[in-house]
């Protein structure tokens, strides 16, 4: 059952704005920290010099893949410490400070191999603390929107999430990246002992401190009545909770379990699409690695504006339906690109694919707020964190295997609407509160 709340508990659109501009900047220190510099410059330069047949990628997989451990176990114990809504803001801001810190002390990474598990290390944590800070912002949309407005919130912090990975890429591309020599970018930075890459850490972490500033400081945190007080929880107490709460969950409405199980497979296969389509574009489409990145910020651009868009649907059209039609445009996208090739069939047909992800992604986070209970959304979005990270193996299985056994890596793609398909047939089967009218 949708709880309905009066007027009164909707937010100002500055507080909204607030809460999106965090979302701005975390999923721009993860495309930087995660995803295209850092790692890049930690396998390719760092662990050059690494003794032996040691592979700093596989190493790096592992760092990652610890860090993905680490979220998986911590998760849903968050949850719990934020169900109370006077913790959030305070979770929110010693996870995000962590990360800041981190992410500043990637500065100190030089361009030897001495450095690489220093380098490893602040990787796996900055990944692990952006990923479990979502737990308590995911939890805070319930605090600035009502059941008829929460699509569009979600969608406007997903969209500002994909613009912010866009303007920090560029940023840090023509600013500390691009260019030949001995310097770098436009500011001329020396690649000597990797001090480009190491300036762009400190420029990421400063992108992330300011831009989460907003939230921690225009968002109220609610005052509790006195009967409302806790003492804090362990984490052993916090586990024996959360056992609780699942079991309570299962009583009052099963389909929440299921919707977690379906939510965490389709959100892998939308994780897969943005992991692998670049790969795919080079090796199959001859897309060249220098368009890339150019592709990467045209696709987060049409991605947010999918976002936004989809934002709006979900509150009129619910966000199952939004969810199922992504899906399904998606998995006919995915397998039309498979019988086709050429560049220009990787940019028409790429740029449609995420043109429906941000939707998919944005109506994923408001009906897991919409089947959760009042008061529990900390446990919801904690167990929505743990069983996307438990399901973290079946894109990347799946890719590889298709390859594998067709022996091309256009079938990998295939790999990937295979999943896609898992979670829309997984989706269909949840029944879902009925849809409030948009106001």
């Amino acid at each position: 059952m949708i709880e309905s709340r009066p007027a009164a508990h909707t937010a100002g659109r500055s507080r909204v704005l607030a809460w999106a501009l965090w979302d701005c900047g975390s999923t721009g220190v993860s495309a930087i920290v995660a995803t295209f510099v850092f790692p890049i410059y930690l396998t390719d330069a760092v662990g050059a010099g690494l003794p032996g047949d040691t592979s700093p990628t596989s190493w790096l997989g592992w760092a990652l893949a610890a860090a993905g451990v680490v979220v998986a176990l911590l998760a849903p114990v968050t949850g719990i410490w934020v169900d109370a809504p006077w913790r959030r803001r305070r979770v929110l801001a010693a996870l995000t400070a962590l990360a800041v810190v981190l992410t500043s002390a990637m500065s100190l990474v030089r361009d030897d191999h001495s450095y690489f598990v220093l380098g490893l290390v602040l990787l796996a944590g900055t990944a692990a603390c952006t990923e479990l800070a979502t737990v308590p912002y995911n939890a805070m949309l319930r605090q600035l929107s009502t059941p008829q407005t929460s699509g569009r919130v979600s969608g406007f912090g997903w969209g500002m999430g994909y613009c912010g990975t866009v303007v920090l890429l560029l940023m840090v591309y023509f600013g500390f990246v691009t260019g030949d020599g001995d310097s770098r970018g436009l500011l001329g930075i020396p690649v000597e002992d990797g001090q480009n890459v190491r300036a762009a850490m400190l420029l990421t972490a400063v992108w992330f401190a300011l831009f989460a500033l907003p939230v921690l400081i225009a968002v109220p945190t609610p005052t509790p009545a006195p009967n409302q007080r806790r003492g804090a929880i362990g984490i052993f107490g916090a586990y024996r909770k959360l056992w609780s709460e699942v079991i309570g969950e299962w009583r009052r409405d099963r389909n929440v379990v299921y919707y977690l199980l379906a939510s965490a497979v389709f959100r892998d296969g939308l994780a897969g699409i943005f992991a692998f389509g670049a790969v795919l574009g080079v090796s199959v489409y001859g897309i060249s690695e220098a368009n890339v990145l150019l592709f990467g910020v045209t696709a987060s651009v049409i991605a947010a504006i999918g976002a936004v868009f989809g934002g709006l649907l979900d509150d009129r059209l619910g966000s199952k339906t939004v969810i199922v039609g992504s899906l399904a445009a998606m998995i006919t996208v995915g397998l039309t690109m498979m019988t086709l090739s050429g560049p220009l069939v990787f940019w028409t047909l790429g740029l449609m694919l995420t043109l429906f992800v941000g939707p998919a992604q944005s109506a994923a986070r408001t009906l897991m707020l919409r089947m959760s209970a009042e008061g529990k959304e900390g446990v919801a979005f904690g167990l929505y964190t743990t069983t996307g990270r438990a399901v973290s193996f079946l894109a990347p299985t799946l890719f590889a295997t298709f390859i594998n056994v067709f022996g091309t890596d256009r079938a990998g793609m295939g790999g990937l609407c295979v999943v896609l398909t898992a979670g829309l047939l997984a989706m269909i089967a949840v029944r879902v509160p009925r849809q409030p009218r948009a106001v």
